[in-house]
Formats: structure tokens, sequence, C-alpha cells
């Protein structure tokens, strides 16, 4: 199960969190602004294998889709923007 903290709270307990090997949701006036997902202190060998096909399977996303890792995130960049000027 995902804990759910606020960024008040997340600023408190930062360096606990840090240490936590559960996922965390961060929210900003109830809305999630983010996730706090730790990688296994000591991965093995399949841990690492996984994480690099996903981040393959993430690539191979991308360009289906026609989408460039840069304009991907300047396009959330300005997403962001219009979220906190609408806030």
């Amino acid at each position: 199960m995902t804990q759910r903290i606020g960024v008040r709270e997340l600023r408190e307990k930062f360096s606990l969190i840090l240490e936590s090997s559960e996922t965390i949701e961060i929210t900003k006036h109830g809305q999630t602004i983010g996730f706090f997902i730790p990688i296994p202190k000591r991965p093995g060998q399949a841990q690492r294998d996984a994480l690099l096909e996903a981040g393959k399977r993430m690539d191979d996303e991308l360009i289906g889709l026609g989408l460039k890792e840069d304009e991907l995130l300047e396009e959330f960049r300005q997403w962001r923007r219009q979220r906190s000027h609408a806030t």
C-alpha cells in the first residue's frame, strides 16, 4: 500500500523518507504532485535487469509515439508551470 504525505510532512521527515523502502505519494493541497519510489538498497542482478528492461521499454514506447525525451520533458515543464499558475 502506498503511503500519502503532504509537502510539509515531506520536508519535515525527508531524511526518514529517504531510508524508507515504501513507495510514497506526495501531495500538495490534496492533489498528487509526485511519488517517491525507492530503489532497493542492494538490488540483485534480476532487479537491475528489470530496471534496464523498463528503461528500454520506455525508450521503445517514446519512439513508437514519435516523441523525443527532451520534447516530452519540455511539455511536462510547461504543464507544471500552467498548473502552478492555476492554483
